[in-house]
């Protein structure tokens, strides 16, 4: 027995070498992205990933390294330059180094002009606007300190008293009719100093439209044409009023580089890119109607509401909770009806009404039977405003149900990078995988939007399940911070508050795995998001950033146990399909 046992301890003594033979040192860094670096942070972080029974020294300190391979090292530098000599040693003893330096200075604070000059002339909203009267464009124009400072002939900007820099000169114009500051070119702006007088201008161009002449209309165009409440930006866009049918009329009154502002109603005004809009010949009439007739009615799978127009008007709609709601403004619309014909073919609809809210804001409210809104489709049939209402299933369990899973990324949209150098879009597609096998184990059929590495473009996967009418979606993702040391865990996400149960449900579920908690986060202005057709849900199943999340992920059997959990959290959301509305 003992002889036995020493063969054994002798062989695996013996793969452990060969293992050990073929494991030689290298470095693969992902973070920086390149051997010199200028940066403007004194915290900084080497990472990326070696051999896995490697060891890593930075200036010679030993460093953590995962079981992946993966290390990720925070640095604190010093004014000037910074030099950091990573080197990997491999158990055999070879070796291997890099070099990165970090060139760090403390920024400088703006210094005022020295000189008659003018440093530069900022107006906002910025880019070229086309502005009518009423609107107000800003100023801002830093200069020498001491002097006057004119827009056009007279309209004279105030040096602020107090600020932190002389030298800054700011103002508010309000458009005037037929202004003669707005002639579709720059606006010249003078500083006048005791000595000299210098003449820049504006680096946008200012166009007017005249209220005196014929309005200016558009219809939108495309397959998903979308209104945004401003002019702010982030990685996701600005922030959506929401989508819209096709052939819309829309009452244009400005434009902001590529974006139109539309006038909804008197108090609210939106933008639209510009590609989503075919301008109308002039004489078109601004977007109004009376309403006619109404009818709220069901068919085999869902319940409608009608209401019918004599022009295709623009609506934002919402959800509400507690009792569970639909709403939806129709603006440019007045209320002629004196009637609603309520069917018993409805099924989900419990009760519609409307209210004028203002001279030129229908607000049409549908209330549900059910706690949990399943979704809805506005659209026009003809010049017939339709909502189209999904009822919640008949049967409990997921047997059938439609489920869309969404791998997040693929093909050149890469997403974010773990140290070892995997990336998003490959681990989202494991997940997706495992996810469609544990929901078919339910007996739920699968949509995936994609089976391998390929691109699909955001706008078409919203287009394509609006045709293919999934009963919910799931979108999976990583997450990714800057700072992959403290960051880490999971995090849900949701745009409509009706849906965010399902987003909660999951959520809940996914920390069962032991993750760190990210958190649930709602009105989240990513593209999956947006739909309102069926309850969607973002899963930001871990931070590939952070070596300890990736190294999860990594694991195919960690990959299945979150799929578990995802459908734990689906069949959690569809128990509550049959709780009905009290009030």
């Amino acid at each position: 027995m003992k002889k036995r046992l020493g063969g054994i301890l002798l062989l695996a003594t013996m793969l452990m070498q060969q293992a050990w033979a073929q494991e030689r040192s290298f470095i693969r860094l992902t973070q920086p992205g390149k051997q010199n670096n200028a940066v403007t942070a004194t915290r900084q972080f080497l990472v990326g990933s070696t051999c896995k029974t490697c060891r890593v020294y930075v200036n010679d300190e030993v460093q953590k390294v995962y079981p992946t391979g993966a290390f990720a090292i925070e640095v604190e530098l010093e004014e000037g330059s910074n030099e950091f000599e990573i080197k990997s040693v491999g158990p055999n003893g070879d070796s291997i180094l890099r070099k990165v330096y970090f060139s760090y200075n403390i920024p400088q604070a703006p210094q005022p002009v020295t000189s008659a000059n003018i440093a530069y002339i900022r107006t906002y909203p910025e880019g070229n606007l086309t502005v009518a009267p009423g609107d107000l464009i800003k100023f801002q124009v830093k200069a020498q300190p001491g002097g006057t400072v004119t827009v056009g002939n007279n309209f004279l900007l105030t040096e602020l008293i107090g600020n932190t820099m002389p030298g800054i000169y700011q103002g508010t114009y309000t458009v005037q009719c037929n202004d003669p500051l707005i002639n579709g070119r720059t606006i010249p702006v003078t500083l006048k100093t005791t000595e000299t007088e210098v003449r820049r201008s504006t680096g946008n161009v200012f166009n007017f439209i005249d209220p005196q002449t014929q309005p200016l209309i558009g219809k939108t165009t495309g397959d998903a044409p979308f209104l945004k409440y401003g002019l702010g930006e982030d990685r996701l866009g600005g922030a959506k009023v929401g989508y819209l049918d096709t052939a819309i009329y829309l009452n244009i009154t400005g434009k902001v580089d590529g974006d139109y502002r539309v006038k909804l109603s008197k108090t609210f005004s939106a933008y639209i890119p510009q590609e989503m809009v075919r301008l109308q010949p002039a004489g078109t009439f601004p977007p109004s109607s009376l309403t006619h007739s109404w009818r709220v009615w069901g068919d085999e799978k869902f319940d409608y509401v009608t209401v019918g127009l004599t022009q295709k008007l623009p609506y934002r709609s919402s959800q509400q909770l507690d009792p569970s709601r639909i709403v939806v403004d129709v603006f440019g619309a007045t209320v002629n009806t004196n009637w609603i014909a309520q069917l018993e073919s409805s099924k989900e609809i419990k009760n519609v009404y409307y209210e004028q809210v203002e001279d030129d804001i229908l607000r049409v409210t549908i209330e549900l039977k059910h706690k949990q809104s399943w979704g809805y489709q506005i659209y026009y049939n003809g010049s017939t405003l339709t909502v189209k209402v999904k009822r919640p299933p008949a049967q409990s369990g997921l047997g059938n149900l439609t489920i869309a899973v969404d791998a997040g990324h693929g093909g050149s949209n890469l997403g974010a990078q773990g140290p070892t150098g995997v990336y998003e879009k490959e681990i989202a597609l494991a997940v997706a995988n495992a996810l469609q096998l544990s929901l078919r184990a339910e007996g739920a059929r699968v949509l995936m939007t994609r089976l391998n590495d390929s691109y699909v473009e955001n706008n078409y996967r919203i287009l394509s399940y609006r045709d293919k009418d999934p009963d919910l979606l799931v979108s999976i993702h990583l997450n990714s911070s800057a700072d992959p040391i403290r960051i880490k865990g999971t995090s849900t996400y949701y745009k409509h508050i009706g849906f965010r149960p399902l987003s909660q449900f999951i959520y809940k579920h996914m920390l069962e795995l032991g993750l760190n908690e990210f958190g649930n986060v709602g009105s989240f202005n990513f593209a999956l998001n947006s739909p309102t057709e069926y309850p969607n849900v973002l899963v930001e199943t871990v931070f590939l950033s952070n070596p300890e999340d990736e190294m999860k992920i990594l694991d195919p059997a960690f990959r299945q146990r979150m799929a578990d959990k995802i459908v734990l959290g689906i069949k959690d959301f569809v128990a509550t399909a049959g709780e009905e509305n009290t009030l």
